[in-house]
């Protein structure tokens, strides 16, 4: 029986994603309990939560020590196993994929973050991933970086579907959103069947409060602390208009006559960072048809518990995020300055988890030869 709180954020058009996997959560079924109780319809993942899964997880042992006795370098290990998880991950979401027409019953997983400045290397490694996973419910995930735009593009017209990742400014989002739509048209032009081309854009929300507040305290004055933790919303809920103008304009209409889906806002970072804050405000306050939200357990389960569900959030609250950013700016918090940062540092806290990724690995091979 679904938690009545899950239940009226999805009854809300608002699709719950959970951000994690590993092997455990597969095997144990934890993450079948989650689908079942908790309204759980996708998946996604990132190198954070595979380095985590890896460094906690006696599950891969056995993956491990055959890939060890193989000969298979320390890359080509990464790729194996965490495929082999995606893969059985898309198998249990399989009868939700089929159910919601591919809407949902979606995993995700991401090139490498070494890659985010490469356009050709992450086109390849989209590809890649997608022949190997070979499942019609996963989705790669290709950052939004400017080099990440074109592969993205390519990815969509490749028939691959795509989460993009790591979006923080407006601006860059209207660029992602051209760069799905001229994908489909290509795809379109190249004889893919677009209903089968499914695309999340992943807008990163606790981020852009904890940087902004973080700069909002070293200003004095009533006016500063009167606009603290209320950026991010502000900024998604700016992102939701983009989405309903640009899936309503001619270009896009052409497109969904002629089978393709919208590319839905999915809201990200979604855990509150600042514990005087309440731990379901990314969520509750972040309200809307045609959404994602992808969230940690800790956030699922406060969500569970306490989370008061009271309708959309989202669809009429432009006018006053552009004023709340309007009030931000005016105290010399420079926005474009903001996003650019935290995309660098997004990327950069990324490749420093898929490091720790391959250490994690490396070690695990050279156990196994040793044993």
């Amino acid at each position: 029986m679904s938690n009545p709180n899950t239940q009226a954020l999805s009854e809300a058009g608002v699709s719950i994603w959970l951000d994690d996997l590993s092997r455990e959560r597969l095997a144990g079924g934890s993450l079948q309990s989650l689908i079942d109780e908790k309204n759980v319809v996708g998946v996604t993942t990132n190198p954070t939560i595979f380095a985590s899964a890896l460094a906690n997880g006696a599950a891969y042992e056995e993956q491990v020590s055959q890939l060890a006795s193989s000969g298979a370098d320390v890359d080509e290990a990464i790729f194996h196993i965490t495929t082999t998880d995606v893969r059985n991950a898309c198998d249990l979401f399989a009868s939700i994929h089929e159910s919601t027409g591919g809407r949902d019953g979606r995993v995700s997983i991401e090139v490498s973050p070494k890659l985010a400045r490469d356009t050709d290397a992450t086109i390849a490694e989209a590809k890649r991933l997608w022949d190997s996973i070979d499942r019609p419910n996963v989705m790669i995930k290709i950052p939004a970086t400017v080099e990440g735009l074109p592969a993205i593009t390519e990815a969509i017209a490749s028939g691959i579907s795509v989460n993009v990742t790591l979006i923080f400014s407006l601006q860059r989002y209207r660029e992602v959103v051209n760069a799905y739509l001229t994908g489909l048209e290509f795809a379109k032009e190249r004889g893919h069947e677009l209903s089968s081309i499914h695309s999340v854009a992943s807008f990163f929300v606790s981020r852009v409060d904890v940087e902004i507040d973080k700069r909002l305290a070293l200003i004095d004055g009533d006016d500063a602390l009167a606009v603290r933790s209320q950026a991010a919303l502000a900024n998604a809920r700016l992102a939701y208009q983009i989405f309903t103008e640009s899936f309503t304009s001619e270009r896009a209409k052409v497109l969904l006559d002629a089978g393709a889906n919208r590319q839905r806002p999915l809201w990200a970072s979604t855990g509150v960072k600042d514990p005087s804050l309440p731990d379901t405000l990314y969520v509750t306050e972040l309200v809307g048809p045609d959404t994602v939200n992808t969230m940690p357990e800790k956030t699922l389960d406060a969500l569970a518990d306490h989370g008061e569900v009271r309708g959309d959030t989202v669809s009429d609250a432009a006018h006053d995020a552009n004023i709340l950013l309007d009030r931000v700016a005016g105290l010399g918090v420079e926005y474009a300055d903001v996003v650019g940062q935290l995309e660098t540092e997004g990327v950069d806290k990324f490749i420093a988890s898929w490091d720790e990724l391959r250490a994690t690995v490396l070690g695990a091979l050279e156990a196994a030869k040793g044993a």
